[in-house]
């Protein structure tokens, strides 16, 4: 075993190694009952999503640990999964299997850009405030959603200002706004229980704070009759051998006729299918190389060796380069079984301050999560409102990205702005990536520093701007 993970080299043991696995499965394992959650509601089997996570998790975090030697878990990654349902599935109108075979062309897509001198380009092009505003933005839109998810807003309107269409379609009045809810519902009641627990546990550090926050949350939902026990031996929490059989529902469906096969069936959606598995691609990348920058450089991790090669050559000549193809290979994988894009979690950052520097500390989580297995006759009795408070503490997490910023620096702020907070508002991750683009070139040709921009840059802004003139026509 020292030999295989080259614990000496890297001055750790097997103890440490083991610790640390067990450190970054407790931050990330709030996921298997969040993307189901989240994942469920484009019509996917709850079961289905379940058991695809914890396998894509495994298979992921295994290729990391076993091929790559680093200490990185891997699961359907928060904000990919929600760009997949709110934005692919509700809002561009596609179905979840067309959603999947966008996700397994994005593995593709990323293994290929890892494999050669793409990946390098497509990284040089996109300026590091965007990058950091991105990421933030992530969260922010991550956070709403878990307040959305929480019941703890409405939209108000004006039943009088309805549009009544020939059809008889209503649609609702444009002017709608926020509010809060009256507090009155043991749903919102439990969700802002369960929101306080979780920020406590997060401030006293405790291991495993999100886990704990909603499994505490679903038991105090008990008395309050939100969770209900006799759900147990029905529907999704009926048993393993029913959560293996929902999955036949969603293997393989990826490649199928209701999948891929069907994206391109439409020539006047092939632009805007083009540009939902650029978005997918752009966030899944990085979000990934800003996590292995971020806690490798400071561990030592990845070397400034390391990172060069990852910069200036292509194949597998670095441990980055071995690591960021693990991930593009979890994400096909993952959409083979049934779930969103695969990515390399930050929380990983927990298991690597408990020691972990090998693959031994993925490997351990690796093994943490099949155990999570014999959890589903009983996870599904995990409610919405303990889950959105694990929502709602990750975005505000993902936010410190914002602090890399120069907010008073309009010529950055502005892009920053519009390419964060304004996926937020435009309940878009793929808008506000283009938004952000489009504005960092008109700020580019004002101070006439065009040529400063990428030109990878500017033509994936040019085919931004091309896909919201077709949403206008089509």
């Amino acid at each position: 075993m020292d030999k295989f993970f080259k614990l000496q080299e890297n001055g750790t043991k097997v103890s440490t190694e083991i610790i640390a696995g067990l450190t970054t499965f407790f931050a990330m394992s709030y996921i298997i009952f969040v993307n189901p959650a989240m994942l469920s509601q484009t019509g996917m089997p709850w079961g289905a999503v379940f058991l695809a996570t914890i396998i894509a998790s495994v298979i992921g975090t295994l290729v990391m640990g076993l091929f790559a030697n680093v200490p990185y878990a891997q699961a359907p990654g928060m904000g990919l999964n929600a760009f997949f349902t709110y934005t692919v599935c509700f809002a561009l109108g596609f179905s979840w299997q067309q959603a999947l075979g966008m996700v397994f062309i994005c593995g593709l897509v990323n293994i290929i850009i890892t494999v050669t001198k793409i990946r390098k380009s497509i990284i040089k092009s996109i300026p590091v405030s965007l990058q950091n505003a991105i990421g933030g933005g992530i969260g922010i839109f991550i956070a709403y959603i878990g307040v959305k998810s929480a019941g703890l807003i409405n939209f108000t309107s004006d039943p009088g200002k309805n549009i009544i269409l020939d059809s008889g379609t209503v649609i609702a009045d444009a002017s709608a706004v926020p509010a809060l809810v009256a507090l009155n519902d043991p749903a919102v009641l439990l969700a802002i229980i369960g929101l306080i627990l979780t920020i406590v546990l997060l401030v006293l550090k405790v291991r495993g704070a999100i886990l704990l926050g909603i499994l505490g949350t679903t038991l105090i939902g008990i008395p309050m009759g939100v969770v209900d026990l006799s759900s147990i031996g029905t529907g999704a929490t009926s048993g393993i051998a029913e959560i293996f059989q929902e999955l036949g529902v969603t293997f393989g469906v990826a490649l199928g006729k209701d999948g891929l096969l069907s994206l391109f069936a439409d020539p006047a959606k092939i632009p805007l299918v083009l540009m939902t598995i650029f978005a997918f691609s752009l966030s899944d990348t990085f979000d990934t190389i800003g996590t292995f920058i971020g806690t490798g450089r400071r561990s030592g991790i990845f070397s400034a060796e390391d990172e060069r090669l990852m910069q200036t050559s292509s194949g597998f000549k670095s441990k980055m380069d071995k690591a960021l193809f693990a991930d593009a290979i979890a994400t096909s994988v993952g959409a083979l079984f049934g779930t969103s894009n695969t990515t390399t979690y930050v929380e990983s950052a927990a298991g690597i301050g408990a020691g972990g520097r090998t693959g031994l500390t993925s490997v351990t989580t690796a093994v943490l999560f099949i155990a999570c297995i014999f959890l589903a006759p009983i996870a599904g009795l995990v409610p919405a409102a303990a889950t959105a408070p694990a929502l709602i503490v990750v975005g505000i997490m993902m936010m410190s990205a914002f602090k890399e910023i120069k907010w008073d620096d309009l010529n950055e702020a502005i892009p920053a702005f519009f390419a964060g907070v304004f996926m937020a508002l435009c309940y878009s991750i793929s808008y506000g990536i283009a938004t952000g683009f489009i504005f960092y070139c008109v700020v580019k040709l004002c101070k006439g520093e065009f040529k400063e921009v990428h030109p990878i840059l500017a033509v994936s802004t040019l085919l931004f701007i091309v896909n919201f003139i077709l949403l206008a026509v089509i």
